[in-house]
């Protein structure tokens, strides 16, 4: 015992010189944007954010040794019984924090997938319909995404043409709602449009051009993750458009949308608006998250210095655009979950379909064997077994 207490007076020790040299005074912490590797740093933001990487950093890190070894030094105390007990404590602790740890949004997506199949014998029931005040999240899911599926079936029977527009704040949700609506179709019936940063040739294009070819086809329904109103946002408060540009745009916009629905295009217009401390909040957890930090650019951080300038851009561009025959649908998004059932509920109200009985399918017979022979194993390369 008391060979144990002296040895922790010594880590004690030398952990509060390691971490006084190291902490020079109380350090706020800062976000910080690297160029990526190999990257220009001559370049301006606006070249660079197409094929930027983000890499965070604190000022905190300064501090990273010290907080190490203060950390080492709580495990070997809790490892360490003094009434005469074991050492197992400690371990329990630390597999339970890890556990909970890893995996993060991935291994949550992939429970919900689960739970989402195993509900789908719930998905008997009609049309979507307003939900008890105590229902669960995972089975109206699974309800919407088995409606989702006979809409499919419904738009491709009957050569439907469906264009889906998601716009809003960065960190509201598209995403996920995009995400939630595609994973149960076929991916030939419903495509996600996401263009990139215009090219040179582009940029010399009538702006609507870049947009025309990923309309949909008969029996196609197009989800575009951001679309044309870039133009009255992003483009306008950044500078990437000139004021002449933009007043077009505001001008042009209604009746190119009129265009597409009077072709016979669905046109369906939302907008996910989430406030400023949620956001923020999105933010700060796509920092921490490895799984998510990607979805992180130079612009998204740029954006929350012009919050007001996108709020004023905004208003601007719903009064020019929010016109009957193309409405905005503004979904509230500080609550990811609600905001999911919310809109993909209110998508199947937009297009009139029935539930289509699929015709039963009976699986033929094998082919009987007409003496082949398969080739030898060890003429083919095989994926080596590492599970």
């Amino acid at each position: 015992m008391g060979s144990v207490l002296f040895i922790y007076t010594l880590v004690l020790l030398f952990v509060m010189t390691i971490y006084r040299t190291t902490r020079p005074g109380p350090v706020k912490p800062r976000t910080i944007l690297f160029e990526p590797m190999g990257g220009n740093p001559r370049r301006g933001a606006a070249e660079n954010t197409a094929t930027s990487t983000l890499m965070v950093r604190t000022e905190s890190t300064k501090r990273t040794l010290g907080a190490s070894l203060v950390a080492a030094c709580r495990v070997v105390t809790s490892g360490v019984c003094f009434s005469h007990g074991t050492s197992t404590g400690g371990n329990m602790a630390k597999k339970k924090k890890s556990s909970k740890a890893n995996g993060g949004e991935v291994l949550a997506d992939a429970k919900e997938a689960e739970a989402i199949e195993k509900s789908w014998n719930l998905t008997g029931r009609s049309r979507p319909r307003r939900p008890a005040k105590k229902y669960k999240y995972i089975d109206e899911l699974a309800h919407l995404q088995m409606e989702l599926i006979k809409l499919q079936e419904w738009v491709r029977g009957h050569g439907l043409r469906v264009a889906v527009i998601f716009e809003g704040r960065d960190a509201a949700g598209k995403g996920g709602v995009i995400k939630r609506i595609t994973e149960s179709l076929n991916p030939r019936v419903c495509r996600i449009v996401a263009l990139g940063t215009p090219t040179e040739r582009e940029r010399g294009q009538w702006y609507f051009q870049r947009y025309v070819p990923h309309l949909p086809a008969a029996g196609e329904i197009v989800l575009f993750d951001r679309s044309w109103y870039n133009r009255g946002g992003v483009e306008h408060v950044m500078g990437f458009c000139t004021d002449a540009e933009h007043k077009e745009f505001l001008r042009s916009c209604p009746l190119f949308e009129e265009m597409l629905v009077r072709s016979g295009i669905y046109l369906i217009k939302y907008w996910f608006s989430v406030n400023d401390e949620e956001q923020e909040k999105r933010f700060q957890e796509r920092i921490r998250n490895p799984s998510k930090r990607w979805k992180l650019s130079p612009m998204d951080m740029e954006s929350r210095k012009h919050w007001i300038e996108y709020s004023r851009a905004k208003d601007v561009m719903f009064a020019a655009t929010d016109k009957p025959k193309a409405r905005w649908n503004v979904v509230e998004a500080d609550d990811k979950k609600k905001a999911r059932l919310n809109c993909i509920a209110h998508l199947l109200n937009q297009i009139p379909y029935e539930h289509l009985t699929p015709v039963e399918i009976e699986v033929p017979p094998r082919q009987a064997d007409i003496g082949y022979k398969r080739p030898k194993m060890s003429s083919q390369k095989f994926v080596p077994k590492i599970y």
